[in-house]
């Protein structure tokens, strides 16, 4: 595949794949989402890749989906169809970064947003710029029960996830390193050197020693319902779409919404 919404490259042991979309903030449409998996099944297919860094050109992260595109490319999906494309684009696409046989780190700096933060919160580790900030406004914006995979409460407390969905509010990383939800933060200029070293320390390991390691601590979270709680809540999400007060914010149209998560985040 040709990519013209992410780039990737080999740095030694490294694979490093960037959302590249920085005039919209690394919006997510559907070709940015498709090269981003499709990267990923290569980095895990090739032999000489030991980790995996998804990162980002430009200022964030990832504002999350992308609306503008979506309603073009999807402007009155039925039930079904809406169901198929984010069971696929986002929950699919989630799980296999969670779910690769290599470690992944995120490389966060400036805002990871909504599915910006699905995205960076499913990789093994995070490092931050100091400037980033996570956030999920959709709630309040759209309507909607949250995120299409609710990852929140895995990967800080329940009453964190809680505050942070009920308000919309922003978590910065410096309390995103307190609560345990991210491993590092370093300033901007430092953030790809920081990021790599992480990496390079990893893949120093023998391979399978940690790619068995991961599995086990990843079955650690199925032991306790994790997939379980994942897939319940995408089908509760996709519930969310047919309700009167999400339906209410979509006859508002999309500049109403955007300025909604604009005005909560």
């Amino acid at each position: 595949m040709e990519y013209q919404n992410i780039t990737s490259e080999r740095l030694g042991a490294v694979a490093r794949i960037r959302l590249n979309r920085p005039a919209v903030r690394n919006a997510q449409d559907r070709s940015l989402l498709r090269e981003l998996d499709h990267a990923l099944r290569a980095a895990e297919a090739d032999d000489g890749v030991r980790v995996v860094v998804i990162g980002a050109t430009g200022d964030h992260f990832s504002a999350g989906h992308d609306l503008k595109s979506a309603k073009v490319e999807r402007p009155n999906p039925t039930v079904e169809q809406r169901w198929e494309y984010e069971e696929e684009h986002f929950l699919e696409y989630c799980l296999r970064i969670h779910d690769l046989k290599k470690p992944t780190i995120a490389q966060v700096q400036g805002a990871c947003i909504a599915g910006g933060f699905m995205v960076a919160n499913m990789c093994d580790l995070i490092v931050c710029a100091d400037n980033a900030f996570f956030s999920d406004p959709v709630a309040h914006s759209m309507g909607t029960a949250s995120l299409e995979v609710l990852i929140h409460p895995w990967v800080m407390s329940m009453r964190k996830a809680k505050e942070m969905i009920f308000t919309g509010a922003r978590i910065s990383a410096d309390e995103a390193l307190q609560i345990g939800m991210i491993n590092k933060v370093v300033p901007v200029a430092q953030l790809e050197e920081a990021t790599l070293a992480l990496a390079n320390s990893v893949a120093q390991a023998p391979p399978y020693g940690i790619r068995f390691t991961k599995r086990s601590l990843n079955r650690t979270w199925d032991a306790q319902g994790f997939r379980s709680a994942i897939t319940a809540h995408f089908d509760v999400h996709q519930l969310s779409h047919v309700t009167e007060e999400f339906q209410s914010h979509l006859r508002k149209g999309l500049d109403s919404t955007i300025a909604r998560a604009k005005k909560v985040v």
